[in-house]
């Protein structure tokens, strides 16, 4: 499936994202997969969406009179899962997990194996994704491994390993697996890095045995382009379709409006626009109507983004929580406070709780809008209510009140969410010493720069520059030569001292 971007959905980048190829499944091939662009960010559509039941088709064995041996409890495999996903260590291995399961509970299937790895997927966690396919081929020949289990397992390898040894398992492959889905896989990996030529080169192989015979890895090249800038050469792949007489998909037309839109060419993109309705293949769906909000927003035209907004709306189906977040934001964009909240309670209605991200949608916009009543109202209710304390959210809130100056509104939220049981990412804390730089509060700053870099995330931490320059500044303005040496000892001891050039305070 495609991963959804960690890009908030209510902001208006126009960089188009490259299509992963975990959107691989080992029971679709690659040519079969689905591609959806929102605001250039890819979308899975045929991934199972949060309220759905899973299916699973279970056979049903007529015996006339003898025992029915399968009738036995079905794996909840959503319980597996959680029992991966929520390990205390996850340094362990999912295959720790997997052999406990096997021992004490029964004999996992494939379809189970994967469907794990499915979810972990889903929510990103393809360290452990890819050890559930890693302990799946590490059980010789009990599972048979397709090609298309291989392009997820090379996708995987990519993010959690690198693009060297992805390519060393590719090449390490044996030939009958490297097919349409295993070469698509390597392209995705290749896009996604922005690595051009190697992409190029792979596409060319893949025109070349007859394996770029659909969309899909023309959709992946035009995404690649269109993050390059080199936005003509997405023409040239439209025109080389046409040539073809390929069918285009509506993440096709979607890639194309995208572009348009990139380069700003409104009467282009409508023209597209009109080639793709008058297209009998191509029912247009959500995400074709909010890119095209998103181009006119930017536009400043915001008659015609409430226009497509609506056309949005009227092609939301089924249980997909995707188009509402995206919605909230959009509508924020524009303006509009009275369309968020009527958005928010058709939200609320539709599902039986909110994730994370919905109220990270909510709380972005009504901020934007300067709703800080509402957005402090939207904040107490998901504090109350999730089980997920992400810090993420918390870090809205707080930003927003040391923009205006309010770095004790900022403590308090920060104190609620510790007593929750929230746990902060250094970020977080580096919020909190911003509004406390801004106030000259110099000991409370350097007090979170210290609580930054002893928090959970440190070794990934890196604080922003004008954060640092500012601390330094005001050692130097109020001369405390104490806090300049705990500053710089500080930044020694993660490397960075270096990295933060500017003019030292020298004791006299």
């Amino acid at each position: 499936m495609l991963l959804r971007s960690g890009i908030s959905p209510c902001s208006l980048p126009f960089q188009a994202l490259p299509i992963s190829s975990s959107s691989l499944s080992s029971s679709a091939s690659y040519s079969k997969v689905t591609l959806g662009f929102h605001q250039n960010v890819a979308v899975l559509q045929s991934e199972r969406r949060p309220g759905y039941p899973i299916l699973c088709s279970i056979s049903q064995v007529h015996s006339y009179g003898t025992v029915d041996y399968e009738r036995r409890p079905v794996l909840k495999w959503n319980s597996l899962y959680r029992r991966i996903s929520t390990m205390e260590d996850p340094s362990l291995g999912s295959g720790i997990v997997l052999d406990r399961w096997e021992a004490e509970e029964r004999r996992l299937s494939k379809w189970d194996l994967c469907r794990v790895a499915k979810e972990l997927r889903k929510f990103r966690r393809h360290k452990l994704a890819l050890e559930v396919y890693n302990w799946m081929a590490a059980q010789g020949d009990r599972f048979t491994l397709t090609s298309s289990d291989m392009a997820i397992q090379l996708d995987l390898i990519a993010k959690v390993q690198g693009i060297s040894h992805a390519e060393d398992h590719f090449s390490n492959l044996p030939e009958n697996l490297k097919d349409k889905r295993t070469y698509g896989a390597l392209l995705n990996v290749y896009g996604q890095a922005k690595i051009k030529d190697k992409a190029e080169a792979i596409m060319e192989t893949m025109k070349s045995k007859g394996y770029a015979s659909d969309a899909l890895p023309f959709n992946v090249m035009m995404t690649l382009y269109m993050n390059v800038e080199e936005h003509e050469k997405v023409g040239m792949l439209i025109n080389e379709m046409k040539e073809k007489n390929m069918t285009f998909d509506i993440y096709t037309y979607n890639i194309w409006i995208t572009n348009c839109a990139s380069m700003e060419d409104v009467e282009e993109m409508e023209r597209v626009v009109g080639e793709m309705t008058s297209d009998s293949n191509i029912n247009a769906n959500w995400t074709t109507y909010t890119t095209l909000a998103t181009m006119y927003t930017r536009l400043g035209n915001f008659e015609k983004s409430e226009s497509c907004l609506k056309d949005a709306e009227i092609r939301m189906t089924g249980r997909d929580r995707t188009p509402f977040n995206y919605l909230i934001g959009l509508y924020g964009n524009i303006g509009k406070r009275g369309e968020v909240y009527r958005i928010w309670n058709w939200y609320k209605s539709s599902f039986p709780s909110i994730l994370n991200l919905g109220y990270q949608s909510m709380l972005s916009s009504l901020i934007r809008l300067g709703d800080m009543d509402g957005a402090e109202v939207i904040y107490e209710e998901w504090l109350s209510s999730t089980l997920n304390y992400d810090p993420r959210i918390c870090n809205i809130l707080m930003s927003s009140y040391v923009k205006e100056g309010l770095v004790g509104k900022a403590k308090d939220v920060l104190d609620g969410f510790l007593e929750k049981g929230g746990k902060p990412k250094p970020n977080t804390w580096e919020f909190l010493a911003e509004g406390y730089t801004k106030e000259k509060q110099l000991s409370e700053a350097l007090l979170c720069i210290k609580a930054a870099a002893s928090s959970e995330g440190v070794h990934r931490w890196r604080p922003r520059p004008t954060n640092i320059t500012n601390l330094l500044e005001l050692c130097k303005e109020k001369n405390d030569m104490d806090s300049l040496d705990v500053l710089m000892d500080l930044l020694r001891s993660r490397g960075l001292e270096n990295l933060y050039m500017t003019p030292m305070v020298t004791h006299d």
